[in-house]
């Protein structure tokens, strides 16, 4: 790379680092070191996926990253652009070196030459365009290398790089008598692989599973408690009553205090306001009754009430219940 001397003057180097390798920066960080001897500004333009991948090169090469964090397309190209016009401004250097191959920069060359300085750019070979070529003063293409070497894991303990120099050359000098029988061995299976095949000893049969005890067997009485049968004493079955006909009348006025079990003295014991004529509310009814253990918790007041026509009016709009027996008194 040749551009016209120049004395003392400032040199800035940006790099679109999302558009050439770590190879390519490398390069150029270099081949502007030996044509000026100085680089004052050294920044790259990157993505943060970029700017952790080549933390080292930018460490080693001194050189500021600058983490663009915006998703947009062209976004890292706009914040070269817009940083290097105020560079230009602040700084005012002589020549500014733009390392990309992307040809979006040629609006930006054109600006910065307009400001006074000399621009070049260095691109990485096989990506840039003749347009992109003939938009700066001086363009170079750098040949990209392979980029920064990756690290070698260490071999393990066991393998052969790992074994001391004495152990290779043991194993290398085989003994005569030794390298016969390995060659039998092998002509030998390449002959006839069924007589190895036969030799393998066979595999273990598997253990035969012990047989499972059997189940125990239940006792006559738990029989009759299972099926719910009695026997009479000529050993004749008798069929069980339903469970339903077996629950007692406090059992069957619990689960269903909707039914003609309750009586209108349950439900004013449960509500007394109701006693002197008041109409109470369906709800404050049906909450004293379930407190009083009157109601079922699911059971429905309206169906109840529905049962005591005789007894009890329900009024609506809004629902409230009235006592009839308070009328007589």
């Amino acid at each position: 790379m040749s551009t016209a001397p120049l004395s003392g003057g400032k040199v800035m180097l940006l790099v679109d680092a999302d558009n050439v390798s770590a190879d390519v920066m490398e390069q150029a960080v270099r081949s502007v070191m030996a044509e000026h001897g100085h680089l004052h500004v050294r920044r790259a333009y990157c993505t943060a996926e970029v700017a952790l991948k080549h933390q080292q090169l930018f460490k080693r090469l001194s050189m500021r990253p600058m983490v663009n964090l915006a998703a947009g397309k062209n976004s890292t190209d706009i914040a070269l652009a817009v940083d290097a016009l105020d560079l230009v401004l602040a700084e005012r250097p002589q020549v500014v070196y733009l390392v990309s191959s992307d040809s979006d920069f040629a609006p930006l060359v054109h600006r910065l030459r307009e400001k006074g300085c000399r621009v070049c750019g260095i691109g990485q070979q096989g990506k840039t365009g003749e347009e992109t070529r003939a938009a700066y003063d001086h363009f170079v293409d750098l040949v990209h290398k392979g980029g920064e070497p990756a690290a070698v894991p260490a071999p393990g303990p066991s393998t052969t790089q790992a074994r001391p120099p004495a152990a290779r050359k043991a194993a290398a000098k085989k003994s005569p008598a030794a390298k016969k029988t390995s060659h039998r061995a092998a002509a030998t299976l390449a002959a006839d692989p069924a007589p190895a095949l036969a030799a393998a000893p066979a595999p273990n049969p598997a253990p035969t599973p012990a047989p499972a005890k059997k189940k125990a067997t239940a006792s006559p009485a738990a029989k009759k408690v299972q099926t719910g049968g009695t026997r009479t004493r000529g050993e004749r079955p008798v069929e069980a009553a339903p469970l339903a006909e077996v629950q007692s009348p406090a059992r069957k006025a619990t689960s269903g205090r909707e039914d003609a079990l309750v009586d209108a003295d349950a439900i004013l014991g449960a509500v007394p306001a109701l006693r002197g004529g008041a109409e109470v509310a369906l709800n404050d009814v049906a909450q004293a009754l379930r407190a009083a253990r009157v109601l079922g918790k699911n059971a429905s007041s309206i169906k109840l009430f529905d049962k005591l026509p005789a007894d009890f009016q329900v009024l609506h709009h809004p629902d409230r219940i009235r006592w009839k027996g308070a009328a007589g008194r």
